[in-house]
């Protein structure tokens, strides 16, 4: 049950901070490739897909910092998919 409880807190803590930048990742990296094949390259969408956002370079600590949140993430989600088990309380 510890583990069950630790896993939602972390779960509720790190999702709406990891949220924001892997649905940026996957839908930036996704419209980037669907456009490549039309011949149509858009450097900023890359640009920002890897974590340089003009002003404010993300690039050496994006890939590693998306990489933990998301394996966070997906590990305390496996976690919470298994039932809690109750035990019967004595009086």
């Amino acid at each position: 049950m510890r583990v069950h409880r630790f896993s939602r807190k972390v779960h509720r803590l790190i999702v709406p901070i990891a949220v924001a930048p892997i649905v940026l990742v996957a839908f930036s990296g996704a419209l980037y490739g669907t456009l490549i094949n039309f011949n149509v390259e858009w450097t900023w969408l890359l640009k920002m897909h890897t974590g340089n956002f003009g002003v404010v370079n993300l690039q050496p600590y994006y890939s590693p910092v998306l990489g933990v949140l998301t394996f966070i993430v997906a590990v305390s989600g496996v976690f919470l998919l298994f039932p809690r088990r109750h035990t019967a309380k004595h009086n």
